[in-house]
């Protein structure tokens, strides 16, 4: 659902449209549900949501690795399509679905750069647990989480290289490390487009540092075992609203 404007314009954000992309997990259907609702309802530019389901680009036929022991979700690999099924045209973004947005995409459309291929936040992570989600192995690399909310500037010449043939078969440290990519390629946002639950801190009287985009990188609400997590009821609030407004829609 989108209260955003569909549009099917190839060249978003020149046209102030945006194609976005969220990782999708039927274990984490209600993190999507969320994700996408806080996401739209909050948008005053036309969007064009999508989630990358595994199944489905099985059935294409544009996604056939097997899955790994190490993948936690299973938008792992498939998320570097991003540039592909933009058709390797204008701005798109790429999220993972744990996520609840707390301002306008329009915001983050704003920053884009074409110098860049793309552009994420450039976390200094090294998470202390060893296991995330529903007893998801918690595996550590550099970059990490670099990879979980992503612009890709899908026209950029050195995206092409993002195949379906090389999603495919390349490495975990070639895809989640931008390998593809030179250094200076790679854009900066601000860590409060991706701030991550349990490393990220608000600064007190500083607003800069409050949230726009809220990662429950290590689990949230959805899972029972992290219901009392940091930043816990405003995704629990944010899911209440969502189903009010799913009935009424219903009901209309």
């Amino acid at each position: 659902m989108s209260n955003g404007v569909v549009s099917s314009n190839p060249d978003p954000i020149s046209t102030d449209s945006l194609k976005v992309f969220i990782g999708y997990d039927p274990k984490e259907d209600l993190a999507y549900e969320v994700c996408n609702y806080s996401l739209s309802k909050r948008a005053s530019i036309p969007i064009q949501v999508s989630a990358i389901k595994q199944g489905e680009l099985r059935q294409k036929g544009v996604y056939w690795r097997e899955r790994g022991k190490l993948e936690s979700t299973e938008f792992s690999f498939s998320r570097f399509l991003t540039p592909y099924l933009a058709d390797y045209k204008g701005w798109a973004m790429f999220v993972d679905c744990d996520f609840l947005y707390l301002d306008d995409i329009k915001k983050l459309a704003d920053l884009v750069d074409d110098k860049y291929a793309v552009m994420c936040v450039q976390h200094d992570y090294t998470p202390k647990e060893t296991t995330k989600m529903d007893g998801a192995v918690q595996t550590v690399y550099p970059r990490k989480n670099w990879s979980s909310m992503v612009l890709y500037n899908c026209g950029h010449p050195k995206n092409r290289v993002l195949t379906p043939e090389v999603v495919n078969k390349e490495t975990g440290a070639f895809l989640h490390r931008f390998q593809w990519l030179d250094d200076d390629e790679i854009g900066e946002i601000p860590f409060v487009w991706n701030f991550l639950v349990g490393h990220n801190r608000v600064v007190d009287g500083d607003e800069s540092t409050f949230p726009k985009a809220i990662h429950y990188t290590l689990g949230g609400p959805w899972f029972e075992q992290y219901k009392d997590c940091e930043f816990g009821d405003l995704w629990l609030s944010e899911l209440d609203e969502y189903r009010k407004d799913s009935l009424k829609k219903a009901e209309s």
